[in-house]
């Protein structure tokens, strides 16, 4: 299978056992079916919305979009409406002083390559309260519970994609355990420093597990950066305020420059992503079979940042980026958001600034260049290469308007607080961990 190639890439030792037994024990099968043929589910003749019989899970919807002054001010798309928080969590346990978590592998019907190093525990509020049925999910009550059995080292709601979900959360948790806690099949206590080096492998460590692993804290470094951090938060206000975005929801049956047919969503151009049923056979999961629709992108992502040092302090380039499904607006995201592909149908100023500058970039600059998944339970082989490109500390360090320099330590302080932080900054601040571990092992 293509995932045990993962484990001779990393080089890690037991991680090709660990693939190999859960590969004979754990599967997932995705058919694509059209959309009306999806047991469970039906359009909402009022709503024009794809949603499941029970009320539960999700619904695909139509949002009308406006931004006057945005080089595209005006656009309709569907996107997922899934109101509820789900929990996302990570026990750990020091091992000889050396802080493990608890990971699991997981098979989700989206994910490119099959199994991925999963959070101990990656569910809706639907599935851990049994809406579908199925089997308990494991380990779940070590997070319910958490405050009076174990010591919380953190605990953030934190946003999923903007452009794809519509203000949905989910709850980042990292809890720490001093007792024995066995690893069922399919799960492992991984040394985190073992894990950061396995997010240089492609398509291995999942979207979830990325998001909590950034909001672990970090050892405060403090130092110069280029804006102070009352500034920044400042500079997030008003940006938020000034967006001028406005989001009604549409009937997907009218969405303009989207046609349903050959039992699927798709945009008259060919390019942006399609809304596609699937029917799922899982071996190892809460339940066995499922139908279910998702969105299925044209085209690889590109998420990057460049990044340097101020007075020896590393920063990043940020952009306060305004998205659709977003909660608050606007949040913190990489330099470069973007599928390159879907620009050639797009007005040339829309071109995102600074994606030359990263796709172009001296090869002896990047210090980070792994392709990785988005979530697979709701996205079809979604996958976007995460890029860090370094600029020389002399060099100068452009800035537009929408962008700012942030010191790494200030990005980590907002983090700690939820909203502000999207989900592909949080992708590769996880990929920079890997490039900056803690000097101290008992550190996370």
């Amino acid at each position: 299978m293509r995932v045990l190639a993962h484990a001779d890439r990393a080089g890690t030792a037991g991680i090709r056992s660990w693939l190999d037994d859960a590969a004979e024990r754990l599967g997932i099968r995705a058919e694509q079916v059209p959309l009306d043929a999806l047991d469970g589910w039906e359009t909402d003749p009022d709503a024009g919305a794809v949603r499941h019989r029970s009320g539960r899970f999700f619904s695909i919807e139509g949002l009308d979009v406006r931004r006057p002054g945005h080089p595209v001010s005006h656009w309709q798309q569907p996107i997922i409406s899934q109101p509820e928080i789900g929990m996302l969590g990570i026990l750990v346990k020091r091992f000889g002083g050396v802080p493990h978590g608890l990971m699991q592998l997981k098979p989700e019907p989206g994910n490119w390559g099959g199994l991925q190093i999963s959070p101990t525990v990656q569910a809706t509020r639907s599935n851990y309260t049994g809406v579908h049925q199925g089997a308990r999910v494991p380990y779940l009550d070590h997070f319910l519970n958490a405050g009076a059995r174990h010591r919380i080292v953190t605990d953030v709601h934190q946003s999923e994609h903007g452009s794809w979900f519509l203000r949905k959360r989910n709850r980042n948790m990292v809890v720490e355990v001093t007792e024995d806690v066995e690893a069922i099949p399919g799960f492992r206590w991984l040394p985190l420093a073992e894990l950061r080096q396995l997010l240089r492998v492609d398509d291995l460590v999942n979207m979830d597990t990325r998001s909590v692993l950034s909001c672990l804290p970090r050892v405060p470094t403090g130092g110069a950066s280029a804006h102070p951090t009352a500034d920044v938060l400042a500079w997030i206000a008003r940006g938020r305020a000034g967006s001028g975005m406005a989001v009604e929801r549409r009937p997907l049956g009218r969405l303009a420059g989207w046609r349903r047919d050959a039992g699927r969503i798709s945009h008259e151009s060919g390019r942006f992503f399609d809304v596609i049923g699937v029917r799922v056979e899982a071996v190892g999961r809460e339940i066995g079979r499922w139908d279910q629709p998702m969105i299925a992108p044209h085209g690889v992502g590109i998420v990057a940042f460049l990044t340097t040092r101020v007075d020896g302090v590393p920063h990043v380039l940020a952009q306060l980026r305004a998205e659709p499904g977003c909660a608050d607006t606007a949040e913190l995201a990489p330099t470069v958001q973007c599928t390159p592909a879907n620009y050639d149908v797009l007005p040339p100023a829309a071109r995102p600034p600074f994606l030359d500058d990263v796709l172009g970039a001296d090869p002896s600059s990047i210090r980070f260049d792994t392709v990785l998944s988005d979530e697979g339970g709701r996205f079809h082989h979604s996958r976007s290469r995460h890029l860090v490109v370094e600029l020389d500390e002399r060099s100068e360090r452009p800035e537009r308007p929408g962008y700012r320099w942030l010191a790494l330590h200030q990005l980590h302080e907002l983090l700690r607080h939820g909203g502000r932080v999207n989900m592909q900054t949080r992708s590769l601040l996880a990929c920079l961990s890997a490039l900056t571990p803690p000097t101290d092992t008992t550190a996370w």
